[in-house]
């Protein structure tokens, strides 16, 4: 029986879960911690209002274990004469995941890092999406951040062990994340601008996607 290499626990979260977990037919052993050497990530589309072209960057960990996505102009706002565009922002990446032949994986967790201020009265959301291209399955994620509130954010999607999403051994299919902010103004003075994204003190929007990772049978020596 397929065996997931555990990881420390991270902080709960808010979840919405649209799919019935997958684990690849051919899958076997799991690869120890760190991922196996080789792996490297590039961003093959890159679509949305909160992501124009070259604003937003993919960063692979020292042990393959994760990848970093950081957007450069990426906020929702509301209030204060903001346009009804910038109530509602999105990102979409289409990622190509390159690892050495017969090994899979799966997103095990998310981190969403971020800025915020609101209004009293005001509500910001983060929704949050992945999945492997061609695929039904899909993990979804609702957070929502009530004003008021001034500072930095964090929101964590955790998938359930039992419940991974693995990559079909053998296929080559693309992940797809996606984000998206909204601004509700709500009850807020509507001369005040509330906001959520890219105004932290170090001007981006960023999230850490943890990854899991499995050996096929066709890697095996024994």
């Amino acid at each position: 029986m397929c065996k997931r290499i555990t990881r420390p626990a991270v902080a709960a979260c808010a979840l919405a879960m649209i799919t019935v977990p997958v684990v690849p037919a051919a899958a076997s052993a799991p690869r120890a911690d760190p991922g196996p050497d080789g792996v490297t990530i590039e961003i093959a589309t890159v679509n949305g209002s909160g992501c124009p072209m070259g604003a937003a960057a993919v960063e692979v960990s020292d042990d393959r274990d994760a990848f970093a996505i950081s957007y450069s102009q990426y906020a929702a706002q509301a209030g204060g004469g903001s346009k009804p565009a910038d109530h509602r922002k999105n990102c979409h990446l289409n990622l190509k995941v390159h690892a050495p032949r017969g090994f899979t994986y799966a997103v095990s967790s998310a981190d969403h890092r971020g800025y915020a201020s609101l209004q009293p009265g005001a509500e910001a959301i983060l929704l949050s999406r992945f999945y492997f291209q061609g695929a039904s399955q899909v993990r979804e994620f609702t957070h929502r951040l009530l004003g008021p509130y001034d500072g930095a954010w964090r929101f964590t999607d955790v998938v359930p062990e039992s419940e991974l999403v693995w990559k079909p051994c053998g296929e080559e299919r693309n992940l797809n994340v996606e984000t998206r902010l909204q601004m509700n103004e709500g009850t807020s003075d509507p001369a005040k601008v509330s906001f959520i994204g890219a105004s932290a003190p170090d001007g981006s929007v960023k999230t850490t996607y943890h990854l899991s990772w499995m050996t096929c049978p066709t890697s095996r020596s024994e």
